[in-house]
């Protein structure tokens, strides 16, 4: 197992760097401010390429592997959690699930200008009374003549407002338990769909969530993601390229706070000497050193296994339980030592602090991973094979 980076993986993470720093940081104090987003900015994602990075080229991508996925989410949650959001829900959640379950006919209408940019994509799972529990959704679909009739209310939907696709969850059968959930792709101008924002959010303010009301939507039934009852294993499957992105996002968050501190920690004195100087300072700044390095090697792994189209399941959850606690650590402990100035938005700490702390919450809760980690060691949960694994890298249509 080889953790060094290529010259291609280099270029990619420069590329992210320079791009966030020009198109994301100006005017981001403005936008989380005032809970605006920017979306010119998801139009130039697509420009660049970025929304289609690890999608192969002969559906709209790059076809650049899993870890250039990783890195990209690294750099863009640097500067801010709302661009990492996207890649995570656009591309992860999203496109990632169409790559691995879809059919030709599915991959051609919707990945391809989603890879593209040129459409973007939406994940519809969380429910009012339905978050962890995903089998306490109550969203219905029935098959009647040609269309699926789909009803039910998607709530903490990222990007709900500006998605032009989504992919939904609901219940065909639900006397089957889990095998009685189907997954649809789902057009925002469909009859009978009804998107609305949420506002007033701790965190992540720079960037749209909102909810989906469906109403008798009526979904084409070639709009099925896979067979009717397939759609837990297509919802999992997407978490684990959700979680894997939310997790390399927060190694940014730490990245981030561990620059700001060292900076910080040269330049403000007290009692006569650098703030550094401090054995209690360079604790925290150790703290921060070590969440680091374990976050890049912890992503550094997954992005290897699903480069080898290996099932890693129990390496995300892992991964996205401790990087995003050890992010929120290291934003808590670079606000104490900016100590009044972290308190404000005068540094960006403040929001790295408020965005770091959505991410225990969201893509499974640091409870469940925890209860996860805990199932996988003693046993009471094993991993089976999936029929439908995401595709192993190099694409083998990118090499004919």
């Amino acid at each position: 197992m080889d953790f060094e980076l290529t010259n291609e993986h280099t270029l990619i993470a420069n590329s992210a760097k320079e791009f966030a720093k020009r198109e994301i940081y100006p005017g981001l104090k403005e936008r989380d401010e005032k809970a605006t987003p920017d979306y010119t900015i998801l139009k130039k994602m697509g420009e660049d390429g970025f929304l289609g990075i690890c999608i192969p080229k002969k559906y709209g991508g790059l076809g650049m592997d899993y870890i250039s996925l990783g890195l990209l989410c690294i750099e863009f949650e640097k500067i801010d959690s709302s661009a990492r959001v996207v890649l995570s829900v656009h591309t992860g959640l999203n496109s990632l699930a169409l790559l691995q379950w879809g059919n030709e006919e599915q991959k051609k209408k919707y990945l391809i200008p989603q890879a593209k940019g040129e459409k973007i994509a939406g994940f519809g799972l969380t429910e009012p009374n339905a978050g962890s529990d995903v089998f306490g959704i109550q969203s219905s679909a029935v098959l009647k003549g040609e269309h699926y009739i789909l009803n039910g209310e998607k709530t903490w939907i990222s990007l709900a407002d500006v998605a032009d696709n989504f992919l939904v969850f609901a219940y065909t059968d639900r006397q089957k338990g889990n095998k009685g959930i189907s997954a649809f792709i789902v057009e925002k101008n469909f009859a009978g769909i009804v998107t609305s924002s949420i506002h007033g959010k701790l965190g992540v303010r720079a960037g749209n969530t909102g909810s989906i009301s469906l109403q008798d939507a009526k979904i084409p039934k070639e709009n099925l993601l896979g067979k009717e009852g397939d759609g837990f294993k297509i919802a999992m499957s997407a978490l684990d390229n959700g979680r894997y992105t939310v997790a390399a996002g927060a190694v940014g968050i730490v990245e981030a706070c561990l620059e700001a501190s060292i900076k910080y920690a040269h330049d403000r004195e007290t009692f006569g000497k650098e703030i550094g100087k401090h054995q209690l300072v360079q604790q925290m700044i150790a703290k921060m050193v070590a969440a680091r390095d374990i976050g890049r090697l912890l992503t550094y792994n997954i992005g290897y296994l699903k480069n080898q189209g290996k099932r890693n399941t129990r390496e995300t959850s892992l991964a996205k339980w401790i990087i995003c606690n050890n992010a929120f650590e290291s934003a808590n402990d670079a606000l104490q030592i900016f100590g009044a100035y972290g308190y404000s938005n005068e540094f960006d700490i403040e929001r790295h602090f408020r965005n770091s702390r959505g991410a225990m919450i969201y893509e499974g809760t640091r409870e469940i991973h925890t209860i996860m980690q805990a199932e996988y060691a003693l046993g009471y949960r094993v991993d089976k094979p999936l029929e439908n694994l995401l595709q192993a890298w190099p694409f083998k249509e990118d090499n004919i």
